[in-house]
């Protein structure tokens, strides 16, 4: 048996003119997070913006938990990465974001599905 730990790796595709996809993506992130496995949420196309401040706090979805708090448990119990040609099509530079907010490229993206006992997951 593989003792390893498990990783989840989320993409979030979707921003907020499609709030079910992208509340469900951090929901699923922030959960995973809180039971203790390694977890990093990727924010590409318009979810890239939730990495700047203010962006998640003013996202509303009934029912959901606040993003901005989804957010929180991800950067605290994990990582949270912003893509960088999304980035850069936003002109979303490194100096905006939150602290702890990273940027990085598809080369890291790819390495970090590839590693033993990863799950990725796109919404």
């Amino acid at each position: 048996m593989d003792t390893r730990p498990r990783a989840l790796i989320v993409k979030c595709t979707a921003g907020a003119t499609d709030a079910e996809r992208c509340a469900q993506a951090f929901t699923v992130a922030a959960t995973a997070a809180a039971t203790g496995i390694g977890v990093s949420l990727w924010l590409t196309g318009d979810a890239a913006w939730f990495g700047v401040p203010g962006q998640a706090e003013s996202f509303v979805l009934p029912h959901s938990a606040p993003l901005a708090q989804l957010r929180d448990a991800v950067l605290e119990l994990g990582t949270l990465t912003v893509c960088t040609q999304c980035a850069e099509r936003r002109s979303i530079t490194g100096d905006q974001l939150i602290p702890g907010v990273r940027i990085a490229g598809s080369a890291t993206f790819v390495d970090e599905i590839l590693q033993p006992n990863v799950q990725a997951l796109v919404y």
